[in-house]
């Protein structure tokens, strides 16, 4: 095994390549390398702490989500996305409502990788998504569209079936998505059969 500072001194040395290399091989040290991960989130450094989250995406451990929904509130639009990011390798219901405050985000990025870790997020993250269709602006319900509709949970349905006369064809778009995806749909019956 790589000797795990080495690996941090590779993560933070400026080439990209060596650094995700990096990353992916700080998983192997598990639980051991996430103090000195959660360090890092407190650097000056945007990059230092978009690393950070990188690597601690990687390592599969109940240590590590709690640790990622701060950096969705980062002032770096990097470090925030990274962070969108790690959350759907590594979900908690503790990010959900930050998760679902991004999806009107003007950084549309952000909006969609946020609601890619909803997605992740599972059944926790409907009644809000379902809320956000009923009462959200434009922006915000075709991310959440997209995520029901992904999720395919049948409490959705309802909604979906009320998004297919939404004037916008992307929020009509992934409703019919995901209708056919739960294979509920529309059936024509002929007359006298």
């Amino acid at each position: 095994m790589i000797d795990q500072q080495k690996l941090l001194s590779e993560l933070l040395g400026g080439d990209d390549r060596r650094a995700e290399t990096a990353a992916c091989q700080l998983a192997s040290h598990g639980v051991s390398a996430i103090p000195a991960l959660r360090d890092m989130l407190a650097s000056a450094d945007p990059e230092t702490r978009w690393w950070a989250l990188r690597s601690l995406a990687e390592i599969n451990h109940p240590q590590v989500p709690p640790l990622l929904p701060p950096s969705l509130h980062d002032p770096d639009p990097a470090v925030r996305q990274c962070a969108a990011l790690a959350l759907r390798q590594q979900p908690t219901p503790q990010a959900v409502p930050d998760l679902v405050d991004l999806l009107d985000a003007e950084d549309r990025l952000l909006a969609h990788l946020a609601a890619d870790a909803l997605v992740a997020s599972g059944s926790d993250a409907v009644p809000p998504l379902l809320d956000i269709m009923e009462n959200g602006p434009q922006p915000s319900r075709l991310e959440a569209v997209r995520a029901l509709a992904l999720l395919e949970d049948q409490r959705g349905i309802p909604v979906l079936f009320h998004a297919l006369d939404d004037e916008s064809a992307l929020v009509t778009h992934w409703a019919d998505q995901g209708l056919q995806r739960m294979g509920v749909g529309m059936a024509f019956f002929k007359p006298g059969g």
